[in-house]
C-alpha cells in the first residue's frame, strides 16, 4: 500500500507511482480550489478577467513569495519553467562570439532554445561536462568555472537536475560566476517544495520554478523571478496591452506578465490552497515534509543501489527528494533507447509490473560512444517504503529479462505528443 497520505489525491489505484517529479500530481483539495476560481471566472467572465483577476494575482503572488524568499515585486506567473527560461532568453541580446553556459545535465527544452538563441545571435552555447557518479558538489562547481571564458555572458544551471536528480551548489556557482562578470539564470524546476528556497539571497539575476511539481499546485502554474535591475530588459513570450499600457501604479513587469491574453488564470490562484495544504500534511510543515520526502529518498537510493550492485551514485548532501541510480551494465553504439520516457523496454517492462518511474539514458546524448541506463525515482508524501522494496524486487529480473533491445510492442505504448521530454522538468 502507498502512504497513508496518497487518500489525498486521486491517483490510479494499482499504480506504484514513484515518479511526480516529472509532472506532479495535484491533491483533491488543490484541484476543488482550482474549480472554485474556474467557477467564479464562469459566473461572470468579463467581471473577473477584466477587474478581479489581477487582485487576486497579487494575492497569490504575495503567499508565493513568502515560500520561496522573494519579493512580490520581483515574482511573475508563468505557466512553467520552459516558458520562463524561454522569456529570459528570448528577451536578452547577445552578439556573434558570445559564450552561453551550460552543463551535460540541462534539460533538453533548456538546452533547445540555448541553441535557438545561439544560432539566431552568433552566439556559442558551451557545455561543461560534470561527472556522473559523482563524488562532490565541488566537481559542478570546477566544471562549471573551468568552461568559464572571457566571452561567456550567461549561465544557465539547474538547481535540481533532471535526468540525475542532483542539487547543484547554485549558491556558490551564482556567486563565483557573478564575480566573473556572467550572469546566471537558474532553472529551478524541481527546487521549490522539495528544498528550503530563497530565490533572493541566491543573488542569481534570473531564477524561475515550477508549482505542479513539489508544491503540489495545479499544471499549469509556474514562476520566474528577476533581479530588480535586470527586469526592464526582459519581456514574456507573448507581448500583449501591458507593453504600452499608460498605468504607472504598477511596475512594466507587472503589467506585461500578469496578462499575456486570454488565459485561465485559476492555476496560479490556486497556489497559496496549495502552500497550505502542504503546511498541514504533517505536524511541523514543509520543513518536516521535505525531510520526510529526504530521508525517503536517501532510503530508496540505498535500496536500489544493492538492488542493482552499484555503488551509490552521489553524496547525500545532494539529494532532495528525488535519486537517481545507474545499472550495473555499460552499452556501446547502437542506437540509444529509452531517449525520451516513453521508449525504452525496461521503462515498458515496469509499466507492465506496475511502477511508474523514469527510465533514461547517460549521457543522454553518447552519440555512439559508451553509456548506461538511469533509473530515476521520486519520493513523494503520498509514497512509502513498500512501494519501493517492490520496485527492488522487481527490477534486477526485469534487467535481466529485456537487456539488449526493445520489447515487441513498446513502441506502440509510446504517446507521440511526449517525445524529446526525457523525464519531464518544465
Amino acid at each position: 500500500m502507498p502512504s497513508p497520505m496518497a487518500r489525498h489525491w486521486v491517483l490510479e489505484p494499482g499504480v506504484d507511482f514513484l515518479n511526480h517529479g516529472s509532472f506532479g500530481a495535484t491533491p483533491r483539495v488543490v484541484l476543488a480550489a482550482q474549480q472554485a476560481w474556474r467557477d467564479r471566472m464562469e459566473a461572470e467572465p468579463v467581471r473577473f478577467l477584466a477587474r478581479d483577476a489581477e487582485r487576486h494575482l497579487d494575492e497569490a503572488r504575495e503567499a508565493l513569495g513568502g515560500f520561496v524568499g522573494a519579493d512580490p515585486e520581483d515574482l511573475a506567473f508563468v505557466p512553467n519553467v520552459t516558458a520562463g527560461f524561454n522569456s529570459i532568453l528570448r528577451s536578452l541580446t547577445f552578439e556573434p562570439g558570445d559564450e552561453l553556459l551550460t552543463t551535460d545535465h540541462a534539460y533538453n527544452a533548456a538546452k533547445n532554445t540555448l541553441e535557438w538563441v545561439a544560432r539566431r545571435s552568433g552566439a556559442r552555447v558551451v557545455v561543461a561536462s560534470v561527472p556522473f557518479p559523482i563524488q562532490s558538489p565541488e566537481e559542478v562547481v570546477a566544471a562549471v568555472l573551468g568552461a568559464v571564458s572571457g566571452r561567456t555572458r550567461l549561465a544557465l544551471l539547474d538547481h535540481v537536475t533532471s535526468p540525475t536528480a542532483l542539487i547543484y551548489p547554485i549558491g556558490r556557482l551564482v556567486s563565483e560566476l557573478a564575480q566573473r562578470g556572467v550572469d546566471t539564470l537558474v532553472d529551478g524546476a524541481h527546487a521549490p517544495g522539495m528544498l528550503d528556497l530563497e530565490v533572493a539571497s541566491l543573488g542569481a539575476a534570473y531564477y524561475t520554478g515550477n508549482l505542479h511539481k513539489w508544491v503540489c499546485a495545479p499544471k499549469g502554474a509556474g514562476f520566474l523571478w528577476v533581479r530588480r535591475d535586470r527586469q526592464a530588459d526582459v519581456r514574456p513570450v507573448a507581448i500583449s496591452h501591458g507593453a504600452n499600457s499608460p498605468r504607472v501604479d504598477r511596475s512594466r513587469f507587472r503589467l506585461e506578465f500578469d496578462w499575456t491574453g486570454t488565459t485561465d488564470p485559476s492555476a496560479y490562484l490556486a497556489v497559496p490552497e496549495a502552500l497550505r495544504f502542504g503546511a498541514s500534511l504533517l505536524p511541523g510543515g514543509w520543513a518536516v515534509l521535505r525531510q520526510r520526502n529526504h530521508d525517503l529518498a536517501l532510503a530508496t537510493r540505498n535500496l536500489l543501489c544493492t538492488s542493482l550492485a552499484v555503488d551509490p551514485p552521489a553524496p547525500d548532501e545532494m539529494i532532495g527528494s528525488m535519486a537517481s541510480v545507474p545499472f550495473a551494465e555499460w552499452e556501446t553504439g547502437g542506437e540509444v533507447q529509452g531517449i525520451d520516457l516513453y521508449g525504452d523496454p525496461i521503462h515498458d517492462a515496469l509499466i507492465d509490473h506496475g511502477f511508474e518511474v523514469v527510465i533514461t539514458p547517460w549521457p543522454q546524448r553518447p552519440d555512439g560512444g559508451r553509456w548506461r541506463r538511469l533509473v530515476r525515482v521520486s519520493c513523494a508524501a503520498y509514497n512509502d517504503m513498500e512501494q519501493v522494496t517492490r520496485l527492488a524486487a522487481v527490477l534486477p529480473g526485469v534487467v535481466a529479462g529485456t537487456s539488449g533491445g526493445r520489447r515487441r510492442g513498446a513502441a506502440a505504448r509510446r504517446p507521440p505528443e511526449t517525445a524529446g521530454e526525457p523525464a519531464g522538468h518544465g
